[in-house]
């Protein structure tokens, strides 16, 4: 901490100072508006509102930090892959900001930790933390400027927590390699995904080979659960 932040942190109140030591541990630097960051690490599970009935939650920064977060790995990639054509730059960048990978990230981070939700169930919860990554980039914009949030992206987590050269050999578009199998060998695939008849918040997907059933998952969106239910059949098929 610079002598001008110390000087002030005698005034800060002690939930404050606690909030900060954690947001510094995750960050490492000392964040400026704390509002910004408070706001990032509110889902809306919560239910919170204003005076005005406004929900506060973090999803507007979700969605600024997405773009943010696209930009850098965007540029990132094309520096580091200056041979490569658009089509592999799209398929690295789609495994580095999935919401699995994300929701991996954000648990690494410790991000998980200071989130603010009113989730129970574990699976939902790595995916709201992966939306909570993306709002504390956001939050990081907004409070730093680009410059110190790229540098938290690339230094802070991709430098510590991506293996690029395994993630190239990663193949995450399971649904895709189930129905190039099924055209291969001329069968017939199909997928069934609905709500979770007992937890609202996340949805099952079968999936049958002509008349016969064989993989499921559950996520908390369509294509995370049919992604689980491609794989698990896939698993099976090659046992």
């Amino acid at each position: 901490m610079t002598g001008f932040f110390r000087f002030l942190y005698q005034f800060i109140s002690s939930s404050d100072r606690v909030f900060i030591r954690k947001l510094v541990k995750v960050l490492g630097f000392v964040p400026g508006n704390l509002e910004l960051y408070r706001l990032a690490l509110i889902h809306k599970s919560t239910a919170l509102v204003d005076e005005d009935s406004f929900s506060i939650n973090n999803e507007r920064l979700e969605f600024l930090g997405d773009a943010i977060l696209g930009s850098v790995i965007g540029e990132y990639l094309y520096v580091h892959y200056p041979k490569q054509k658009e089509g592999f730059l799209t398929k690295m960048r789609s495994k580095m900001v999935n919401g699995e990978m994300l929701g991996e990230l954000a648990l690494n981070i410790g991000l998980d930790k200071i989130l603010q939700n009113n989730v129970i169930n574990q699976l939902s919860l790595r995916h709201i933390s992966g939306d909570a990554f993306e709002a504390l980039i956001g939050a990081i914009y907004l409070d730093k400027g680009y410059r110190i949030c790229k540098r938290f992206i690339l230094r802070r987590v991709i430098k510590k927590y991506l293996d690029i050269s395994e993630l190239e050999k990663l193949e995450t578009n399971y649904k895709s390699q189930l129905i190039e199998w099924s055209q291969k060998n001329r069968k017939e695939v199909t997928f069934y995904t609905d709500v979770e008849p007992y937890d609202p918040t996340q949805f099952i997907s079968y999936v049958s080979i002509g008349d016969q059933l064989f993989g499921s998952g559950t996520g908390p969106t369509k294509k995370e659960a049919e992604q689980k239910a491609a794989l698990e059949t896939i698993n099976e098929i090659k046992s």
